[in-house]
C-alpha cells in the first residue's frame, strides 16, 4: 500500500487538517475534532482526495491512561481485495441463527434467513446525510477525526483489519460486504468507527413496516447483540427502523 502523506493542508483535497499521524492504514487527528465543518468537508472531498473521514468516538476504558484502541488493540490481517469476491446475501445467511426463545421473537421469520430487502427506488444523495451525522457526533463527544485512503467506506473494516467485532466474527471480508451492499441499497455510509461499534449513515431507510421488518432481519444476522440487547420482538425492533438515518452497531 503506499502511504499518502498527510501535512497541515492535504495535498489530496486541499484542505486544512488538524495535527496527527498515521497509525498503519488509518490517519488519526491528535486531539478532538473542534469545528464540525473539518467533517462536512472531507466527505464533501473525498472524490478528489480518496481520504474518506470517519468520527472516532471516545472509548472510556482508554480514558483514565495513556493507552489508545487505534494502537494497543489486535488488528485482523487487512482483507480489502477479499470484499468483491463474497456475496453480502450469502454471508448474512450464515450468519442467521435460529430463535433463542419459542420462536415467537423473530415473527413472522424463523429459522431460515429470509434474504435482502430489495433496493429502494428513492435515495438522496448520501453524502450530506453522512456529513451531517459526523458533524453532529462531532459536537456531542470529545471525537477524533480519522482518515482512510478508500474509495467506499463500507471496506474500511476490512482495510483496517478492524477486530471490533471478534466475538461474532474473526472475517472483517464479510463485515465489508454487507456494508457494501447496504451502500448500494439504502445509500448507507460508515461515519463512526469506534473499539467495538460502528455506526452508519443512511440516505435511503425503510418508511414501511414491511421493509423495516427485513432490514430488521439483516441487521439481527449482522450483529445478533444489537437485537438482543433491546426489549421486544422482531417487529418492534423493525419500528425503530422507520425513517432512521442512523444505524449503530455494537458487538460490546
Amino acid at each position: 500500500m503506499t502511504v499518502i502523506p498527510i501535512r497541515r493542508t492535504s495535498e489530496q483535497s486541499g484542505l486544512p487538517v488538524p495535527a496527527g499521524r498515521w497509525h498503519e492504514r488509518i490517519w488519526v487527528s491528535e486531539r478532538p475534532m473542534e469545528n464540525p465543518r473539518d467533517f462536512y468537508e472531507f466527505v464533501a472531498a473525498h472524490k478528489k482526495s480518496a481520504l474518506w473521514p470517519v468520527v472516532i468516538p471516545p472509548d472510556r476504558r482508554f480514558t483514565t491512561g495513556r493507552g489508545d484502541w487505534i494502537d494497543d488493540r489486535a488488528r485482523l490481517p487487512p482483507a480489502g481485495g477479499e470484499v468483491g469476491e463474497l456475496d453480502a446475501e450469502a454471508v448474512l445467511e450464515a450468519w442467521w441463527r435460529e430463535p433463542c426463545c419459542e420462536g415467537t421473537c423473530l415473527e413472522p421469520f424463523g429459522a431460515t434467513f429470509p434474504g435482502l430487502t430489495r433496493r429502494s427506488t428513492s435515495q438522496r444523495d448520501p453524502l450530506p446525510v453522512a456529513a451531517r451525522l459526523g458533524g453532529l457526533m462531532a459536537t456531542m463527544e470529545s471525537c477524533r477525526l480519522g482518515l482512510v485512503p478508500t474509495e467506499r467506506s463500507a471496506d474500511i473494516p476490512a482495510l483496517l483489519g478492524w477486530s471490533g467485532m471478534l466475538d461474532a466474527t474473526e472475517d472483517a471480508a464479510a463485515l465489508s460486504s454487507v456494508l457494501r451492499s447496504w451502500e448500494d441499497r439504502f445509500g448507507a455510509r460508515l461515519v463512526g468507527l469506534g473499539f467495538e461499534e460502528l455506526i452508519l449513515s443512511v440516505a435511503a431507510p425503510p418508511t414501511k413496516i414491511e421493509r423495516a421488518m427485513k432490514i430488521a432481519a439483516e441487521h439481527r444476522s449482522f450483529c445478533e447483540r444489537r437485537f438482543s440487547s433491546q426489549p421486544g420482538n422482531l417487529r418492534e425492533f423493525a419500528q425503530s427502523l422507520i425513517d432512521c438515518e442512523v444505524w449503530r452497531f455494537s458487538w460490546h
